[in-house]
């Protein structure tokens, strides 16, 4: 069983700044990430991309935050990183990471590929 634990929301003033973390543990053990991503998600909202990277370290980021947002990855760690800058009001969210994991199971001896998602991180960001 693949997990995903964030860290780093809270409460920021607008025009500050934030990092979150992601990391990445299994019961057995992790064999490769392929990509990861944060998203975020409003309520009555759907899940929206903020940014992504590949293994080989490609970076996508969503329209609302280009040019205010850095993703990066430790794969040694398996540890993602968001780093957020000249914050708004409206990035207020709920902030999900997301990985594609091939993991094993080392009591089964069997490998799992699949898609996780962490629990979420709260970011609230004051006017």
């Amino acid at each position: 069983q693949v997990q995903l634990v964030e860290s780093g929301g809270g409460l920021v003033q607008a025009g500050g700044s934030l990092s979150l973390s992601c990391a990445a543990s299994a019961s057995g053990s992790i064999l490769q990430i392929n990509t990861m991503g944060w998203y975020r998600q409003a309520p009555g909202k759907q899940r929206e991309l903020v940014a992504d990277i590949t293994k080989g370290g490609l970076t996508k980021y969503g329209d609302s935050v280009k040019g205010r947002c850095t993703i990066s990855r430790d794969d040694a760690k398996k540890t993602m990183y968001l780093y957020m800058n000249s914050l708004k009001p409206e990035d207020t969210d709920v902030y999900y990471c997301q990985a594609h994991v091939l993991s094993r199971d080392t009591i089964r001896d069997s490998d799992t590929y699949d898609r996780y998602w962490g629990q979420g991180t709260q970011v609230t960001v004051s006017a």
